[in-house]
């Protein structure tokens, strides 16, 4: 009969993600995850196996604590413009109070993969992708009820706000300022308006 781990996995892939995400994939040594999470190397690798595989149950569990439940939960509860202003108004916050400045792990790890790790590099490009279609349902849903202005195309228009999510990340980490990051934001959220709307918000 196989003996009852002495660790909590969620806790041990919490500790694995902050080690990944303090040093990256390639810094990080399977000494360290082992010290990290507080098991030693064999019981790591009988729970969750090599130090790849490790990293991208990290990766995936990362997700869905961070992008994703932010995500159903703009989505449930704003609407389309105001979604993605809240998006813009969480990562700004989430990036400015790290104390390590330690940005994105998905963003750090589509910078620092190897060209010839397809399988990561499309994992990662997945990722990025639930961002982008996020902001597409919501310009789209936004351009159908006119609060959002129907000029922008809204595939484009996804793009451009995913570009900006990846500059938030990237900037953050050597220039945690909060006017340089509202800045970055501002104009993009600015031609989201659509000009009745805009008219209401500036009616006295």
């Amino acid at each position: 009969m196989a003996r009852p781990r002495a660790f909590d996995d969620d806790k041990a892939l919490d500790a694995a993600i902050d080690c990944f995400w303090s040093h990256g994939l390639g810094a990080t040594s399977v000494r360290d995850l082992a010290a990290g999470m507080g098991i030693n190397g064999p019981s790591l690798y009988n729970a969750f196996g090599d130090k790849r595989t490790l990293f991208v149950q990290a990766l995936e569990r990362y997700s869905e604590r961070s992008m994703r439940s932010l995500i159903r939960r703009l989505e449930s509860g704003r609407s389309p413009g105001n979604a993605i202003r809240e998006f813009f108004a969480a990562l700004i916050e989430k990036s400015l109070t790290d104390p390590e400045h330690r940005g994105c792990l998905i963003v750090n790890s589509a910078l620092e993969v190897s060209q010839h790790d397809t399988e990561l590099k499309q994992m990662i490009a997945s990722y990025l992708g639930e961002i982008e279609a996020f902001f597409r349902r919501c310009l789209e849903r936004g351009q159908n009820n006119g609060e959002i202005s129907a000029k922008i195309d809204a595939r484009d228009g996804a793009r451009h706000l995913l570009g900006i999510v990846l500059g938030i990340r990237v900037a953050a980490r050597s220039r945690p300022k909060r006017a340089l990051l509202e800045g970055m934001v501002r104009p993009a959220l600015a031609l989201l308006d659509h000009p009745t709307q805009r008219r209401l918000k500036n009616r006295p």
